[in-house]
This record gives structure tokens, C-alpha cells and sequence, in this order.
């Protein structure tokens, strides 16, 4: 499963991630904050969720607004 990282312009095209890199990242880091994009399904979201939380971690996902426009957000994940 591919995953869209937040953007950092309004206009860029955001960058993809994959699951295996994130898993990666928190075998490494311990604790990890991701930002990830408004394009991602919700589904694919708590697809993610289901993962780390299968393998004994602790998973926290919230939408973070930004702006006053519906389209103005983003996830905000934590994974412990």
C-alpha cells in the first residue's frame, strides 16, 4: 500500500510512501509523527492503523485544519 505524504505547497504534486518505509522509520526511530495528505482515503488510513496496531504498537491519527476552505487539511499520524 502506497500512502501520500502531506504536501509542502499548495501546488506540488504530493510524494508517495510506502508502508515498508514506515515500518522502517519506526523500527529505527522508535516513535514516529507523519503528515499525510488530504488525497488518501480514510479506508487506507485505518488500513494502516489495523497494521501497526496488529503488530503491538500504538497508533494515533487526527485531521489537522490549516486553512478556512473544506479542502484545507491533512493527517496528522503518531506511531508509537
Amino acid at each position: 500500500m502506497e500512502l501520500k505524504i502531506a504536501r509542502t505547497d499548495v501546488t506540488s504534486k504530493p510524494k508517495k510512501i510506502d508502508v515498508k518505509k514506515i515500518e522502517d522509520m519506526v523500527k529505527k526511530e522508535g516513535t514516529v509523527i507523519l503528515y499525510f495528505d488530504r488525497d488518501n482515503s480514510h479506508k487506507d488510513l485505518l488500513s494502516l492503523q489495523d497494521h501497526f496496531e496488529n503488530e503491538g504498537k500504538s497508533f494515533y491519527m487526527r485531521e489537522v485544519r490549516y486553512g478556512l476552505a473544506d479542502n484545507e487539511y491533512m493527517y496528522e499520524v503518531h506511531i508509537l
